[in-house]
């Protein structure tokens, strides 16, 4: 994990997009690499359990209201998985220094608009909570149908995910057209998303 204003100096594939036109604003916050989202299935055994529980499914011929039950059940099993120790104590380790060891903050995809919010207090036991509950939206009946509509597969691979200070922002299109972007989030803290 790293913070944002780190983000120009890594590859678009551990970061995103977004972060690196974060970093230029001075927004904080910390961005948790694909690879510890990665770590967290490989080492719950996740893939295997998620394909045996889809292994009935046909992507050519969906049956939507026998799919709605293994999406919940594909949820609870993200849910219930819990991360290594190692693995939570860098979590841990990587909040104070971008400010989000204490208050609220919340949880979003670069280049997305769902959040997850928290307020957190030390060690950071809620914002590792927010962040799960993004990876669990991979899950939902919507989103595992669109998986299926567009590549025929449940399966996902594993994307940045940022950690910002403060709540979730709201679309503020002076702002976007001040920085010449599509969409601005901004929150009372200022802005806080360039997806």
């Amino acid at each position: 994990m790293f913070r944002i204003a780190e983000a120009a100096a890594r590859p678009i594939a551990e970061t995103g997009q977004e972060p690196p036109r974060l970093a230029a604003q001075g927004v904080p916050g910390v961005v948790i690499p694909p690879d510890f989202e990665e770590s967290f299935y490989r080492h719950g055994n996740l893939p295997e359990q998620l394909r045996r529980l889809f292994a009935g499914v046909n992507p050519a011929r969906i049956d939507e209201d026998a799919l709605e039950p293994l999406a919940a059940r594909a949820q609870a099993l993200i849910r219930t998985t819990y991360l290594l120790d190692d693995a939570v104590q860098a979590f841990y380790r990587a909040l104070a220094p971008a400010g989000l060891d204490v208050g609220e903050s919340h949880a979003r995809r670069p280049g997305t608009l769902a959040t997850e919010t928290a307020q957190v207090t030390p060690p950071g036991t809620a914002a590792l909570h927010a962040v799960k509950r993004l990876w669990v939206q991979d899950w939902a009946f919507d989103a595992v149908l669109e998986r299926l509509d567009d590549s025929g597969s449940v399966a996902l691979e594993a994307r940045p995910t940022l950690l910002i200070p403060g709540p979730p922002g709201w679309p503020d299109a002076e702002r976007a057209a001040v920085l010449g972007v599509p969409v601005a989030l901004v929150s009372p803290l200022g802005l806080v998303g360039l997806p």
